[in-house]
């Protein structure tokens, strides 16, 4: 027993922030952030939109695409790391707003990772006799998180969502041919933001001293993260039995143009094997691989029967890899 995708779509805000505008904000320039990050632009959501309306207008666009009925969906899948609230998941905000009455719904919280994460969870949950659709969901609205007066965090994050609608299956033997998923709790603090939760509450003083924004020790995430990468995926390969040379495509997570070289470098990938849209949408973490494979899909890249490898890291400490055959 596997899964079918039925469809993936995004979407993006319509606010698009670019390099020069943050020249007016903070002390860098389009040179700089291009040079270390890849990045050009970003999308700002609407002061009125949250996460989980993001994600539902990439849901709706897609029920619209293929004539989907979002009643029929037995559960949901949303990974986030930044919830509408605290307490009430996004999740079930999100299955209101898509008129999903029959899912079970909640959150993951996994950071960028979190669709790769969401996918696997799918997957399990799909093996269920009981289950048929379940509807996978990866947004963000970082800009809200964001510290504007910190030139080294504020260029890098941007606001989007993707989904992926998955029924069970079994014309494919074996969707997912290998993963490997992976958390190392002891480097959480490389990349976290500090108030907001039990261990630190929002209050003036953790507002005074911008602890309600992300904070980043960029150097220990750049080693870890190409690290961690690396062994997900040499582990992926390794449990597939492939070589990476038999790979069509590999997505991976778009946090900076710097770290996807250097992984792609040490796995020995052509550069017209790797797919790169972060010039134009920066890190939007969960929503970031969902969003390459909705462009892959318009554009034709992605083709049946191909083997994609997906790859990725995020805060907490926590990494994955998963290769799946289209």
């Amino acid at each position: 027993m596997s899964f079918e995708i039925l469809g993936i779509s995004s979407y993006v805000p319509k606010k698009v922030l670019t390099n020069y505008d943050l020249e007016r904000i903070v002390d860098t320039s389009d040179q700089w952030i291009t040079e270390r990050t890849g990045i050009k632009e970003r999308r700002i959501a609407d002061e009125n939109e949250t996460t989980s309306d993001l994600a539902a207008k990439a849901a709706l666009k897609l029920f619209e695409e293929i004539s989907f009925n979002p009643s029929k969906i037995d559960a949901i899948v949303f990974a986030t790391a930044t919830p509408d609230n605290l307490i009430a998941s996004t999740a079930c905000s999100f299955q209101a707003k898509i008129g999903a009455r029959k899912a079970f719904a909640f959150d993951i919280s996994a950071a960028c990772p979190g669709f790769l994460y969401g996918l696997k969870i799918a997957d399990g949950l799909l093996r269920s006799d009981d289950i048929e659709y379940v509807l996978l969901a990866g947004a963000e609205t970082l800009s809200r998180y964001v510290d504007w007066l910190d030139r080294t965090t504020c260029v890098l994050f941007g606001d989007g969502a993707g989904v992926a609608l998955l029924k069970r299956s079994t014309s494919f033997n074996k969707r997912i041919l290998s993963w490997n998923l992976g958390a190392d709790g002891n480097l959480r603090d490389l990349l976290i933001m500090p108030a907001g939760g039990i261990a630190m509450p929002f209050s003036k003083n953790a507002l005074d001293k911008r602890l309600c924004y992300i904070k980043m020790k960029g150097r220990e995430v750049f080693k870890n993260a190409v690290l961690k990468m690396q062994n997900s995926v040499e582990d992926v390969i390794r449990k597939a039995k492939i070589k990476s040379s038999e790979i069509d495509w590999f997505v991976p997570h778009q946090a900076n143009i710097r770290i996807i070289e250097a992984l792609r470098e040490r796995l020995g990938l052509p550069k017209d094997k790797v797919y790169v849209n972060i010039n134009k949408y920066g890190n939007t973490s969960a929503a970031s691989i969902p969003i390459a494979l909705r462009e892959m899909l318009d554009r034709k890249l992605v083709k049946k029967g191909q083997l994609v490898l997906m790859t990725s890291f995020g805060a907490g400490f926590t990494w994955g890899s998963i290769l799946i055959r289209w």
